[in-house]
């Protein structure tokens, strides 16, 4: 599943794509939540799973990010590596957002954006990649409900034509993946 190519992923599918913001430092004293920015680990990171989504053609059409320093700067590194220019869009609603408030946000996109690529947060990014999948690889799935680790990305498909009708349970989970998991593929 980590290699699967372009080809073997349904391309009339929407497809939603969570990240979980790379690796932040922890907050020091004065410093607000908000403020925290990536470690050196987060800042390796996030480019990498950029050259991943660039290799297997996850190309967002549109982009939803919290307004968190860490967030923000999470996209800014993996935007380099995509080589694409997707519409951004920066929202503090998805700033610690339950998985219920990030569904709404996704609802109210509109076409013609068939793939949505949300950089956030846990737990709701987490919570809501299992409300949303019915299916899916049982590997993958079973990382996923794991947890989704620092720049977890989880790719879920659906059948639907209009994300206002994107549903609980609709969800097919096509791809969940982890710099960890790309760093231990890259050795095997």
């Amino acid at each position: 599943m980590l290699n699967c190519g372009a080809r073997e992923i349904d391309a009339g599918a929407m497809r939603l794509i969570l990240l979980r913001h790379a690796k932040a430092e922890k907050a020091e004293a004065g410093m607000g939540d908000h403020e925290r920015r990536l470690n050196a680990r987060g800042q390796n990171d996030a480019p990498m799973i950029g050259a991943y989504m660039a290799r297997h053609a996850l190309i967002p059409d549109r982009v939803m990010v919290s307004t968190a320093e860490r967030t923000r700067e999470t996209w800014q590194r993996l935007a380099g590596a995509l080589g694409a220019r997707p519409q951004v869009s920066f929202d503090e609603r998805l700033y610690n957002a339950g998985s219920e408030a990030i569904l709404v946000l996704a609802k109210h996109i509109k076409p013609p954006v068939r793939t949505l690529l949300v950089i956030g947060h846990n737990p709701g990014l987490h919570n809501l990649a299992r409300l949303l999948i019915a299916s899916g690889d049982v590997e993958a799935r079973e990382r996923l409900n794991e947890g989704l680790p620092t720049s977890g990305l989880a790719v879920i498909d659906f059948a639907a034509q209009d994300w206002g009708k994107v549903h609980p349970r609709g969800g097919r989970l096509e791809r969940f993946v982890s710099p960890r998991s790309l760093a231990a593929a890259d050795r095997v």
